[in-house]
């Protein structure tokens, strides 16, 4: 390793000039949930450790586009709109309830540079080196950092030891649809609109879709949602997906499902799309202020220079490796949305240490029969595990324990019952085989689930641990009672 004298001495900051050439002992290329993870960890047990970004901060889409930036506009939204619909219900009398769209997405610009700036003093404090630049592979050990604005100043050859791809992914376009983050957007623009769109039309009834399906909702656009398949959701359990559909529903949204897009154009303001069913064949010409494309994601490895060391990726464009992260070089590893599994924030954390953990100690480990996803509508979806389909289409006997909100006696005081929790459990053994929520806080509540499908607890070993009264925990330890026996509050 470098001498920590040599290594403060050679590598400052990215605002000076750069020496033309560095070692470290593990280069990542991508500063997103999985790549600055990995950085910290690996210098926090002792590799000297760089990692190269070229957005110009650090946090990937999650932090800057993606799950940071939504997140905020959902919470504020949401408040939004309780106060414009709900406080008088709860003996809150408010005045006139409108909006900023600048200070609503300041509040939002403000929260991602803070956060983005944090990861920044987390790499000073463990010793990262943050080289702000493109990096592409020149050899089966050496990365090329070129400059970027504001980045470095110069070229930057590295030569690694190990090299750990973490570059993430990039929206998927739409073929004939040409998106110009104005009135036809990406999951990107549709989170910097300068005004509510009157009517905002969506492609995809995926979590990114939905999600800001119900930000516009609140805020008062009419929201349709077109979807290819015959249910929206995605990976969600059959019966969660059906009830969220139903919520969304009832809250204004239209939805056009098992519904093919043909194509779209602009027309000065509005945007014309024309669809047809994929059952019947009927076509028909939608007119919204604003159509967000939200089909999916697609791994990003343009300008790696992947074909310069012969690294395979799949038909989907994912990187190809083994259980342990290796690609065809053991010492070049993918993690995240670039390779395989699903395109989460927290799946490329947990890779980032198990990858670290392996270069360290020879071992490392993520389970990914146990990670969760959530949908931040209103009310939450999250899941983890396997849900009904999965367990039918595998032969696996199950038993099924729910129980609803609107029997919980914390999600009645808070005026909000609407959804419940549902616990899969082995037929035999009763171990805990899956959790689906759709409810108040779903996202918190499922962290429950997850622990004791990780430590395979069984649906008995959650309804006999006391729970705090009340609290909408109470409805996790009721549906397990409900999996186990019966429920006592319903």
């Amino acid at each position: 390793m470098l001498s920590s004298t040599y290594h403060k001495a050679l590598f400052s900051t990215a605002s000076r000039q750069l020496a033309k050439s560095a070692k470290h002992d593990v280069v990542i290329i991508g500063g997103g949930p999985g790549g600055y993870v990995a950085a910290i960890k690996a210098a926090q047990l002792g590799f000297n450790t760089a990692c190269i970004e070229k957005r110009g901060s650090l946090g990937g889409t999650c932090l800057n586009v993606g799950c940071i930036p939504s997140k905020a506009l959902l919470n504020n939204s949401h408040l939004y709109h309780e106060m414009k619909h709900d406080a008088d219900k709860r003996g809150i009398i408010v005045g006139d309830v409108k909006m900023d769209m600048d200070k609503f997405q300041g509040a939002k610009n403000k929260i991602v540079k803070e956060l983005t700036g944090g990861i920044e003093m987390l790499f000073k404090k463990n010793g990262v080196t943050y080289y702000k630049g493109n990096g592409s592979f020149e050899g089966e050990h050496q990365v090329k950092v070129s400059p970027v604005e504001n980045g470095v100043k110069e070229e930057v050859l590295i030569d690694a030891e190990n090299i750990i791809i973490a570059t993430g992914s990039e929206v998927t376009p739409f073929p004939g649809i040409t998106i110009d983050e104005e009135r036809i957007v990406s999951s990107t623009g549709i989170l910097s609109l300068k005004e509510v769109p009157k009517k905002l039309a969506i492609i995809g009834g995926g979590i990114i879709g939905l999600e800001m399906a119900s930000v516009y909702s609140r805020l008062g656009s009419e929201v349709t949602i077109i979807e290819f398949q015959p249910a929206i959701g995605a990976t969600m359990d059959e019966e969660v997906a059906k009830t969220t559909q139903k919520f969304l529903t009832k809250q204004g949204m239209k939805f056009k499902t098992s519904t093919k897009v043909l194509g779209a154009s602009r027309n000065g303001d509005k945007v014309s799309v024309e669809v047809e069913g994929v059952k019947n064949g009927k076509k028909e010409t939608l007119e919204a202020d604003v159509l967000l494309v939200a089909i999916g994601r697609r791994p990003y490895v343009q300008n790696l220079n992947l074909e310069k060391l012969g690294l395979d990726v799949d038909k989907r464009g994912r990187v190809v490796i083994d259980k342990e992260f290796n690609t065809k070089h053991p010492h070049i590893k993918a993690i995240g949305d670039v390779t395989f599994g699903p395109m989460l924030a927290h799946k490329a954390e947990e890779e980032g240490v198990a990858v670290v953990e392996m270069l360290k100690t020879g071992h490392g480990h993520v389970n990914y029969g146990n990670i969760p996803s959530v949908m931040y509508s209103h009310p939450e979806v999250a899941w983890v595990g396997k849900t009904e389909q999965e367990l039918k289409a595998e032969g696996i006997k199950y038993k099924v324990g729910k129980f609803p909100f609107m029997a919980n006696s914390r999600a009645k005081t808070n005026m909000d019952t609407e959804g419940f929790v549902k616990v899969l459990v082995d037929a035999e053994s009763e171990r805990i085989l899956g959790g689906h929520i759709v409810g108040p806080s779903a996202g918190e509540l499922i962290a429950e689930l997850g622990l004791a499908l990780e430590y395979g607890a069984s649906a008995e070993d959650v309804a006999r641990t006391c729970h705090a009264h009340p609290t909408l925990t109470e409805a996790v330890k009721e549906a397990a009672l409900a999996a186990h026996f019966k429920p006592i509050n319903f």
